[in-house]
C-alpha cells in the first residue's frame, strides 16, 4: 500500500521527462536567426569599422553563443518537467522556470559577450551594448521556453484525451463483459430447475431436454465473446431454447415468429437477446394448454418487437429484474441504442433496434 501511494504521489507531481518532440528544424532556424538579429538590435557589430571576415567571425561567434544559450535552457526545461507540473502546482513552475532560465541566461550571456569584446574590440567592452544583449536574449530565452511549454501543453492534452478515450473503452468492455458472465448463471439456474421438475414429472422427456440443453448452451458459450450475430442466428438459437420450453410445457406455450427471409440476413443484434425475452415472459406470467402464451416476434421499421400478453404471475418473492436490466446495458454498451419496454394493449412489448449490414 505505501508503495502505491508513493507511485501515485510521483504520478501526481513528475510529468514525462522524455516527452518526444521533433524540434531540430525548429533550432536549425531560430539558433542562426536569433545569433544573427540580436547583435544587429543590439549594434554589437560595427560593419564600418570590421573587415570582411571579421564580420563573418563575429556573427559565427554569436550564432554559437545562441546555441549554447539555446540548448543549456532546452536541458534545464526538460530536466524541470519531471519536477514540477502545470496542472498542480502552476505558479510553482512559472517561478522555477524564470529563476532557473535567468540563473542561466545571464551569466553566461554576460560571460561570452566580454570574450567577444576580449577576441574582437581588443578588450574594449561596451557595458551598455552587454547590458542590452543580455536583456534582449533573456526576453527572447522566455519566449522560447513559453513556445516549448506551450508544444509540451498541446501533446499533452491530447496524450490525457488519447487515454481517456482508452479507459472509457477499458470500462465500456468490462462492463460488457461482466454483463455477458450475468447469463451464464442466469440460464443454468432456470434450466437445471427445469431438468429437475421434468425428471420429477416426466422422466422420459428428461433426457431429450438434456440432449437440446446441451445444444442451446454450445451457443451461448460461442457467443458470448461475440459483440453482434446475425438476426438468422439470434432466431434459430430462439427456436432452439423454445424448444427447450416445449418439452416441459407442450401447448401451453408457442412462438410465432413472423420476419421475411431477406431480413434475417441483413441484420444484427447482440447475442442471447431473445431468449432473455422468452424466459422473461415464461417467468412472469401465467399460461395453460386451454389459455397458451403466445410470444410473437416480427420486425417493423428497423426495429425488432416482441411482444407478449401480460397475464401476471404471483412470485414467491419480487422480480430482481436482472434480465431486463442485462438486457438494456448490453444494448446500450454494444450499440449506443435504447431498449424500448413498454406495454400496450394488455401486451408486454420490447422493441430492440436491430444494425443493418451495409
Amino acid at each position: 500500500m505505501e508503495k502505491e501511494a508513493t507511485n501515485t504521489k510521483r504520478a501526481e507531481t513528475k510529468t514525462p521527462v522524455n516527452m518526444r518532440v521533433n524540434d531540430i528544424g525548429f533550432r536549425l532556424v531560430l539558433v542562426p536567426f536569433f545569433g544573427i538579429l540580436i547583435p544587429l538590435i543590439a549594434n554589437l557589430v560595427d560593419h564600418t569599422k570590421f573587415t570582411h571576415w571579421q564580420i563573418k567571425l563575429s556573427y559565427l561567434y554569436t550564432i554559437g553563443l545562441s546555441l549554447l544559450i539555446w540548448e543549456g535552457n532546452r536541458y534545464l526545461l526538460f530536466t524541470l518537467r519531471s519536477y514540477f507540473n502545470w496542472f498542480n502546482k502552476p505558479l510553482r513552475k512559472v517561478i522555477v522556470l524564470i529563476l532557473a532560465a535567468s540563473f542561466f541566461t545571464i551569466p553566461v550571456s554576460v560571460l561570452l559577450l566580454i570574450t567577444w569584446y576580449q577576441i574582437f574590440m581588443h578588450g574594449i567592452v561596451n557595458w551598455s551594448v552587454i547590458t542590452e544583449s543580455t536583456l534582449i536574449i533573456m526576453i527572447s530565452v522566455l519566449f522560447i521556453v513559453h513556445v516549448y511549454e506551450t508544444v509540451f501543453l498541446v501533446k499533452e492534452s491530447e496524450s490525457e484525451m488519447v487515454k481517456n478515450a482508452q479507459l472509457h473503452q477499458a470500462k465500456a468492455e468490462a462492463e460488457l463483459e461482466a454483463l455477458r458472465n450475468q447469463i451464464d448463471p442466469h440460464f443454468i439456474f432456470n434450466s437445471l430447475n427445469t431438468l429437475s421438475h421434468l425428471i420429477e414429472e416426466k422422466p422420459q422427456k428428461a433426457r431429450q431436454f438434456n440432449d437440446n440443453l446441451a445444444d442451446v448452451y454450445r451457443y451461448i458459450l460461442q457467443s458470448k465473446r461475440r459483440e453482434l450475430v446475425l438476426l438468422r442466428e439470434e432466431l434459430n438459437f430462439l427456436n432452439d431454447y423454445f424448444y427447450l420450453l416445449q418439452i416441459r410445457f407442450e401447448d401451453a406455450v408457442q412462438l410465432v415468429v413472423t420476419i421475411p427471409e431477406e431480413d434475417a440476413d441483413q441484420f444484427l443484434i447482440p447475442p442471447i437477446s431473445l431468449q432473455v425475452l422468452a424466459e422473461n415472459a415464461i417467468k412472469h406470467n401465467e399460461f395453460s394448454a386451454s389459455f397458451p402464451l403466445t410470444i410473437e416476434v416480427e420486425m417493423q421499421h428497423g426495429w425488432l418487437i416482441v411482444r407478449n400478453p401480460i397475464r401476471k404471475k404471483l412470485l414467491r418473492k419480487p422480480s430482481s429484474k436482472i434480465g431486463l436490466a442485462n438486457l438494456q446495458e448490453r444494448y446500450k454498451l454494444t450499440t449506443n441504442r435504447q431498449v424500448i419496454i413498454e406495454e400496450e394493449n394488455d401486451h408486454f412489448v420490447v422493441r430492440l433496434p436491430v444494425l443493418k449490414i451495409t
